[in-house]
């Protein structure tokens, strides 16, 4: 089994955050390399420069609402968030996450008890967060092995290519 471990600072969000605040229309403009600048604008247009590599959304319920715009976890993905925890995603956001190969774990019990600025630790194999700022752990997702592969590939289209399509039935 491989290991895959997330580490970073926590950026906090609440219930229903859609995919239009994600990735407002505008910037869908944007080559694909300059997407990143998109993530989170609806809420905060500088977010992406406040952020650090690896930094981990926590969020409440219904995460990635909206439209089923792909653009939306990619602008995530590119600004350098390193994953997303949430009570739980929103079905089209959580399909699209896992055929980019970005990283999301719902977990309820974390959402109440990490603050922003903590530093989480997530153990996608085991389905646990580890929250290193106040000591605690928390129980999330376990994914099957099929899911965490791909997310360790980087998505669906690099699993593809490395497994063949023939896995996939």
């Amino acid at each position: 089994m491989m290991s895959q471990k997330l580490r970073g600072r926590v950026w906090k969000f609440g219930d229903d955050v859609n995919t239009d605040l994600m990735c407002p229309g505008p910037y869908m403009r944007l080559p694909l390399e300059q997407i990143g600048q998109a993530a989170m604008a609806g809420i905060d247009p500088d977010f992406h420069k406040k952020i650090s590599k690896g930094d981990i959304i926590v969020a409440g319920k219904n995460f990635g609402s909206g439209s089923s715009r792909e653009l939306a976890p990619l602008a995530l993905k590119k600004a350098g968030i390193g994953g997303i925890v949430a009570v739980y995603f929103a079905r089209i956001f959580y399909r699209n996450c896992i055929a980019l190969g970005f990283p999301i774990i719902e977990c309820d019990e974390a959402v109440d008890k990490v603050d922003e600025g903590d530093e989480l630790e997530i153990d996608l194999y085991r389905g646990r967060i580890w929250n290193t700022t106040k000591n605690e752990e928390y129980t999330g997702t376990k994914y099957p092995e099929e899911f965490l592969e791909i997310f360790q590939s980087g998505g669906i289209i690099p699993w593809i290519k490395k497994h063949g399509v023939a896995k996939l039935g």
